[in-house]
């Protein structure tokens, strides 16, 4: 590609970072990915049943109530993390319109103790945030928002993912905000079409999400 093909590139990929496309690209590439989106989506689902009910389990008074806190405070750091991270990579590949496999889900094999880190920092900050105010919390999960994909797209080391994350999304977060906040009445949806819907919701949201990311880093020149 030449100098001025490339630059005609970036400028066209930087005008899709709106919360249109993202939503449009995300369904399009949802409803091309579908088969491998929808097994992804339930085996995360299915990884997740020991996490919730032990989680159920630690909030009663029976005696094994600490030991099933503890039980699933590490299951999702260690396991259902990683997991979620290597989907929401799935998710990316899908919205680039790349060949999707659902082995690439278990990408976060790769770089597994800096997404590990990477989850454990962003919940802390996110959660710092939220300790002072909810609108700061509200903030880091905004500017946060590109900490998974720079994780495994890029294999970057925790600390290396927050600070790019924080930077890629100068003059984004506002529209990487709308994006969750339109994903609220999106789940909505899904869940009172006799709940089965909310899987499409989550796949469609992860592929927008997923979409501004890829918008972003092709306006920087870095996924033409």
């Amino acid at each position: 590609m030449n100098e001025t093909g490339g630059m005609e590139a970036r400028m066209s990929t930087a005008a899709k970072a709106d919360v249109g496309w993202c939503y449009g690209n995300g369904w399009r590439q949802m409803k091309s990915h579908f088969l491998e989106l929808l097994l992804i989506t339930l085996l995360v689902f299915a990884i997740s049943v020991p996490f919730a009910l032990a989680s159920e389990y630690s909030e009663t008074d029976g005696v094994w109530s600490p030991l099933m806190g503890m039980f699933a405070f590490f299951y999702g750091i260690l396991i259902l993390g990683p997991v979620v991270i290597g989907a929401l990579y799935a998710a990316l590949k899908a919205a680039r319109g790349e060949k999707l496999e659902v082995t690439d889900m278990f990408i976060f094999q790769k770089n597994y103790l800096n997404i590990v880190l990477g989850k454990l920092l962003l919940g802390a900050i996110v959660a710092i945030g939220l300790v002072f105010l909810i609108i700061p919390g509200i903030f880091f999960l905004c500017k946060l928002a590109f900490v998974p994909f720079l994780l495994t797209d890029r294999k970057m080391e925790a600390v290396e993912a927050v600070k790019e994350s924080w930077r890629m999304t100068k003059g984004h977060a506002f529209m990487i905000f709308l994006i969750f906040l339109i994903a609220v009445p999106v789940t909505i949806a899904g869940i009172l079409c006799l709940g089965v819907g909310v899987i499409v919701s989550m796949m469609w949201i992860d592929c927008t999400i997923a979409s501004m990311y890829y918008a972003v880093a092709g306006a920087e020149g870095e996924q033409l």
